[in-house]
């Protein structure tokens, strides 16, 4: 084979495997990715480096967390915050604790590679 074939065979196979690698880092929508974002932002200076540090942040965040699970994360915070037997729940469930350490554990590599 001659040697442009074989860049060009190469070539094809990249763009092939490339939407299905995009799909599966991209599942975050954008509206999940943005309060992320907004939110490290309001903790961390509002300026143009928190800005990337924080959308930075999120793509580790996404690459390591499946996007069911850091939903699930997501509603053990809010839940647990509720009063009485409901949060106490959400509090105490092993599947509650093992979500949030997941998270936490995609946030602590994210803020090493960002910040």
């Amino acid at each position: 084979m001659r040697p442009r074939t074989i860049y060009s065979l190469v070539g094809t196979l990249l763009l092939l495997a490339t939407p299905i690698v995009a799909a599966e880092f991209n599942d975050y929508p954008t509206s999940i990715r943005s309060d992320y974002v907004f939110g490290c932002m309001k903790a961390n200076g509002e300026s143009r480096q928190s800005l990337e540090q924080c959308s930075c942040s999120i793509d580790v965040v996404a690459t390591l967390l499946p996007y069911d699970r850091y939903v699930m994360a997501e509603t053990v915070l809010s839940m647990a915050q509720v009063q009485g037997n409901l949060g106490g729940q959400f509090r105490s469930a092993p599947q509650s604790t093992a979500a949030l350490t997941d998270l936490r554990r995609a946030q602590a590599e994210a803020e090493v590679r960002c910040f």
